[in-house]
């Protein structure tokens, strides 16, 4: 079971939850490709086996979210889950005077976190902090905003479509623009469609997986460890050059290869097994950073 599941997360589970149950449910060890919120649900990649090894390379991938915000208040957590922090006021929206203001929020800009977030500050998260009632302040850090879709206005709600770098917080999209219009915001739903090489398509349900477990077929929902990141070159490596791989040799890579020169490569065995993600040294020469 090296690979990834993916699992449409449910509405009231932690990111953490799901691992746990997963890690049970498979027997092995296992971790997330980037949390999601317990209000949040949807795609939601884990890294099984020596799988998890490879989690550095998923640090900043691009991720799709659908957002259902609700106007007339702040709160402390920049969700419905917190308390509000303004005066709840009536709204009524309208798409003009909505698409105005979420301008600022495409392209590369910096955010401000929310402050009950996974950021670390001094070793701790944010949010163990909050629980604490001990003050922080986060960094603003650069994010980007490919596709921000106004896709529905309906009295105070607005849904819309965001695709974006990781890292990027829907939440501090949604507070920042109720700030910008003078009434707050928070984020009432979000659902996460795609996360990296990802989809929603790919997805399963914890009831779906439990099913699997027992029909035996868990490895159905298993997208191998040689599938994993597909955006890097495959170099395929016979017995000896596996062996030696495993030993922290560099290995090469031909010439002659139809693919561009890159950073990383994915060394394959000649038995279609991941072997590890070599990051280039010299032309055409890898150093295995990961072995699995």
């Amino acid at each position: 079971m090296d690979g990834v599941i993916v699992v449409d997360k449910p509405e009231g589970w932690t990111s953490h939850d799901v691992v746990n149950k997963v890690r049970r449910l498979a027997g092995t060890k296992a971790g997330h490709l980037g949390t999601l919120d317990p209000i949040a649900t949807g795609v939601l990649p884990l890294v099984l086996g020596k799988a998890t090894r490879l989690a550095q390379f998923y640090t900043r991938s691009g991720k799709i979210y659908e957002a259902l915000v609700r106007f007339g208040w702040s709160t402390t957590t920049y969700d419905r889950a917190g308390e509000a922090t303004s005066e709840k006021r009536e709204v009524a929206l309208t798409a003009p005077d909505l698409e105005v203001h979420l301008e600022r929020f495409r392209g590369e800009f910096l955010q401000t976190p929310p402050p009950v977030s996974a950021k670390k500050v001094d070793g701790k998260r944010a949010y163990q902090l909050a629980r604490q009632s001990i003050a922080v302040e986060l960094e603003p850090v650069q994010v980007q905003v490919y596709e921000l879709e106004l896709l529905e206005v309906n009295g105070a709600l607005a849904r819309m479509r965001a695709h974006c770098s990781g890292g990027t917080y829907m939440r501090s999209i949604a507070h920042d623009l109720g700030q910008a219009m003078g009434c707050g915001a928070h984020l009432e739903q979000l659902r996460r469609t795609l996360s990296g090489e990802f989809e929603m398509e790919m997805a399963r349900t914890i009831p779906q997986l439990q099913q699997l477990i027992i029909d035996e077929r868990l490895v159905d929902a298993l997208v191998p460890a040689v599938n994993l990141l597909p955006g890097f070159p495959t170099v395929y490596v016979d017995d000896l050059t596996v062996a030696q791989i495993r030993n922290g040799r560099n290995f090469p890579a031909s010439p002659f290869r139809s693919d561009p020169a890159s950073k990383y490569v994915k060394a394959v065995s000649r038995q279609g097994e991941l072997v590890a993600i070599g990051e280039a040294v010299l032309p055409n020469l890898y150093h295995p950073a990961v072995v699995l």
